[in-house]
């Protein structure tokens, strides 16, 4: 594996705030467009089959111009760098990736925290090496343990074997705490919910439940089949009594509830029903060079051109970002919850799978 960058002395840059008054700390790296599922609120093949163009490689940011810009974004006071796809295991030598990025600093001089989320297909074979190169913790997305709902969920000829072996070997190199990510779908995938709870209860693995969202055009997106978290959790209380947890982190996305035997914790993602906008803290990477300033965005800020400009030295990226980040006004979630359909962005959404979720 090549050698990993020298750390970076510490920056000096503050922290800029949005029109809301919302930190950067959280920067989302998509390292590819591409995956080996057809997940339906994702990538669905009716969308993205067989005809479907994806990025040429030359379109991609290289691994030198990724590590650029979340450099930039450390000096703004980012403190964690979550790399994701597409199915981020699909980009080839993306441990190189994770050694450079491992190798940055923080405002405060010590290392980012350094996450990747994955379908887990992939994980037997690069778990150890993902662990070498500095990545220090991951989740996992499954939404079915049931080989025939799995199947029918990710629309692929993997099994969901495949997944729980990965698990299990990320658990073994010590990429933990681990999460599993799963995305509930009313009338789908419900009967999931307690035979995902069992099996994670006792693991040391925190499962956490995703309200089904309304995000890019092309998942078919429809209240009726959006299960809110506090139903999900109704049920699980009732097989397995849940209390609540102290309060999370402010930019966290998940509510936590421990079960009350000492099992563990689940996590419940309420972006419809609670939507955590006034907490967000997180901007978006495209794999093409693209900026987000929200899961919801319709428009894209070009950061490629900069990063292949010879002429612009490191401070003008930082103020570029910074720039963008402090005309931030998104909150979608909040606007589609109070009903106000005439304040939501008119153009198509971005897809998931472009910017990660």
């Amino acid at each position: 594996m090549p050698a990993a960058l020298a750390p970076q002395a510490p920056p000096t840059t503050t922290s800029p705030r949005d029109q809301r008054g919302r930190a950067l700390r959280d920067l989302r790296i998509s390292v590819t467009d591409r995956c080996n599922f057809r997940c339906g609120y994702c990538m669905p093949r009716a969308a993205f089959g067989r005809d479907h163009v994806f990025l040429p490689h030359e379109a991609l940011l290289s691994f030198e111009e990724i590590t650029r810009a979340a450099a930039a974004a450390l000096r703004l006071g980012v403190r964690k760098l979550r790399l994701t796809g597409g199915e981020p295991l699909m980009r080839r030598d993306l441990e190189r990736l994770i050694a450079q990025l491992a190798a940055l600093r923080t405002l405060d001089g010590t290392p980012p925290e350094l996450t990747l989320t994955t379908n887990g297909v992939l994980l037997t074979r690069k778990a150890q090496a993902l662990k070498d190169a500095g990545l220090q913790r991951l989740t996992v997305s499954l939404d079915a343990l049931s080989p025939d709902m799995f199947q029918r969920m990710s629309d692929s000829q993997s099994e969901v074997g495949e997944v729980l072996a990965g698990i299990e070997a990320a658990q073994r190199v010590g990429l933990a705490p681990l999460k599993v990510n799963m995305v509930v779908q009313k009338g789908v995938n419900d009967g999931e919910i307690l035979p995902m709870a069992r099996h994670f209860r006792g693991t040391g693995i925190e499962l956490r439940f995703i309200e089904f969202m309304d995000v890019g055009q092309t998942n078919r997106w429809d209240m009726a089949h959006m299960l809110p978290s506090s139903d999900v959790r109704a049920l699980i209380h009732a097989q397995h009594p849940l209390q609540a947890v102290d309060a999370p982190r402010h930019s966290d996305t998940a509510e936590r509830w421990a079960y009350a035997d000492g099992a563990g914790h689940v996590g419940f993602i309420s972006s419809v029903t609670q939507a955590f906008c006034g907490n967000c803290t997180r901007l978006r990477l495209s794999t093409d060079g693209r900026l987000y300033t929200c899961l919801f965005a319709s428009q894209g800020h070009d950061l490629r051109s900069l990063l292949r400009d010879g002429h612009t030295d490191d401070a003008t990226l930082t103020r570029s970002i910074a720039a963008l980040w402090q005309g931030r006004t998104d909150r979608y979630s909040e606007l589609r919850g109070l009903d106000h359909p005439g304040e939501l962005p008119d153009a198509p959404r971005v897809e998931m799978s472009y910017i990660g979720g």
